[in-house]
């Protein structure tokens, strides 16, 4: 049984974690919110959950981890998306931070769940990171959610920072996930955003369920390492879940597609190595099928492990975990920070110049009130 650490930093993370836990204890939208007090997670393998704020209200939000799992970092409501605060209050917190982990145990394997671009996520995952790698030697991964485009100039300098910085944390690897797709998902905002913290809670779930599990032929801990250890530190999880019988190189490609993906990327030209994960009744997991895709995908991106679960009664299920060597998507952001900090800068400068105040003050100069 693998010992697995999930921390959720940030409100993003937080949110992620809560539907993990959700998941996990069995329930689906419906899951009551007492189920927290009275059910117990269904891990296969022992799982502890951790969730950081600096924010309150978001740790109170939280309705599926436990009130031990969830902890406060005092500092006022939050730190208004200013990293440089962030990274200050990691800092005079650190011991307690580290004390939280400590108390859980050891551990195979840990996750820290987080935005790139708010403040409390985007400024401690760097610093947890690099702190956990100084203290223990299990590898550390960490999944990134990445801001809209337009969602405004601070959250896309603080993606490009922050991403830059976990990089260089001793980070083990970047599983990516974009919140362009919650343009996708439709309906209202907090089903959107609820929608993509699930797409991700469900694909983590299922990469620990299969690290865990008895296959046809096997991936492992060791297997999930060295796809992570392939290509740029860069990597994306596919998922697709048949709701009905389909031929199983179907359900492989959808997993592949970018609807299955959670980060834009052409596979075929961006991806390094990889990792199939099947999961189904044996009638509908035909061989020949699941090796002309796997020797397609191996032809382009070099080698891919892959396992097979055996559920009796269950419709085809794909998870494919992929590292990139190079995510044209991610200059693309990068391009459009680099916009975003020269536009924060030239503000910042005109407003300590007082050049536009002055404009208007020098209209009365010379004057009096007259009353």
């Amino acid at each position: 049984m693998l010992n697995i650490l999930v921390i959720g930093n940030g409100q993003c993370g937080n949110r992620i974690l809560d539907s993990i836990n959700r998941h996990a204890m069995g329930g689906g939208k419906s899951c009551n919110k007492l189920a927290k007090f009275y059910s117990k997670q269904r891990f296969k393998s022992h799982v502890e959950t951790l969730a950081f704020n600096t924010a309150v209200n978001d740790l109170k939000e939280m309705k599926f981890t436990k009130a031990k799992d969830r902890v406060h970092i005092p500092h006022l409501h939050g730190v208004g998306a200013n990293r440089n605060v962030g990274k200050q209050v990691f800092e005079e917190s650190k011991e307690q931070i580290m004390r939280q982990i400590e108390e859980r145990g050891n551990f195979d394997i840990a996750f820290v769940l987080t935005s790139a671009s708010g403040g409390t996520g985007s400024s401690f995952t760097p610093l947890l990171v690099k702190e956990m790698k100084k203290r223990y030697d299990y590898p550390i991964y960490c999944v990134v959610v990445l801001p809209f485009r337009e969602e405004g100039t601070l959250y896309l300098q603080n993606a490009a920072f922050s991403i830059r910085d976990i990089r260089q944390s001793g980070a083990d690897g970047i599983i990516l996930a974009d919140n362009q797709y919650l343009k996708n998902i439709g309906g209202s905002i907090q089903d959107a955003y609820n929608g993509i913290n699930d797409m991700i809670a469900e694909r983590l779930l299922f990469l620990l369920d299969a690290l865990d599990s008895e296959m046809m032929m096997v991936t492992d801990l060791g297997d999930f390492k060295t796809v992570m250890n392939g290509g740029a530190g860069l990597a994306t999880i596919g998922f697709f879940r048949a709701d009905k019988e389909m031929p199983v190189k179907t359900a492989i490609q959808n997993s592949l597609s970018p609807s299955g993906l959670l980060f834009s990327t052409n596979v075929y030209e961006e991806a390094s190595r990889a990792m199939i994960i099947i999961k189904g009744d044996r009638k509908y997991l035909s061989i020949d099928d699941i090796s002309t895709e796997i020797e397609k995908l191996s032809g382009a991106v070099g080698h891919v492990f892959k396992g097979i679960v055996v559920c009796n009664g269950e419709y085809p299920q794909i998870l494919s975990l992929l590292t990139l060597e190079s995510a044209h998507e991610l200059e693309k952001l990068y391009n459009v920070a680099v916009q975003a900090i020269h536009y924060e800068k030239a503000k910042k400068q005109r407003v300590e110049e007082g050049v536009e105040m002055e404009k208007a003050f020098s209209q009365i100069e010379g004057l009096e009130p007259e009353y």
